[in-house]
C-alpha cells in the first residue's frame, strides 16, 4: 500500500475506499494494496485515484472501478472523479496490509 505522506483529506478518501471490496476475495481494495495514489484538488474540485488489479485479466475489474466511482461521487458531490487503472508498479501479495492478511487468513 502506497500511502506515505498523505494529508487528512486524502486519508479520508482511503477510508471511504475501504468500503469497496474485491468481490473475489472479500477484502477491501485498500488493504489489498490496490490503491496506488489519491489526489484531491479542492480548488478545481477534482479527485483522482490510481488503482490497479491483482491481474490484468481480473474478471471483476470493471465492477471494482465502478464501485470506486460510486463511493467517491456520493461523498464528494460536485467533484469530478477520475479513476485511472494503472499497471505500474505491478501488484504483488507483499502489498497487502496486515489487516488484509488477517482477513484473508480468517
Amino acid at each position: 500500500m502506497l500511502q506515505e505522506n498523505i494529508n487528512a483529506e486524502e486519508a479520508k478518501v482511503y477510508e471511504l475506499l475501504k468500503q469497496v471490496p474485491d468481490p473475489e476475495v472479500g477484502v477491501n481494495i485498500v488493504d489489498l494494496g490496490l490503491i496506488y495514489k489519491v489526489s484531491i484538488n479542492t480548488v478545481g474540485k477534482t479527485l483522482d485515484v490510481d488503482v490497479t488489479l491483482s491481474t490484468p485479466g481480473c474478471p471483476v475489474g470493471d465492477t471494482i472501478i465502478q464501485h470506486i466511482q460510486t463511493v467517491l461521487e456520493n461523498n464528494y458531490i460536485g467533484y469530478a472523479v477520475l479513476v485511472d487503472l494503472v499497471w505500474e508498479p505491478q501488484w504483488n501479495p507483499d502489498m497487502i496490509s496486515e489487516d488484509g492478511r488477517a482477513e484473508l487468513n480468517a
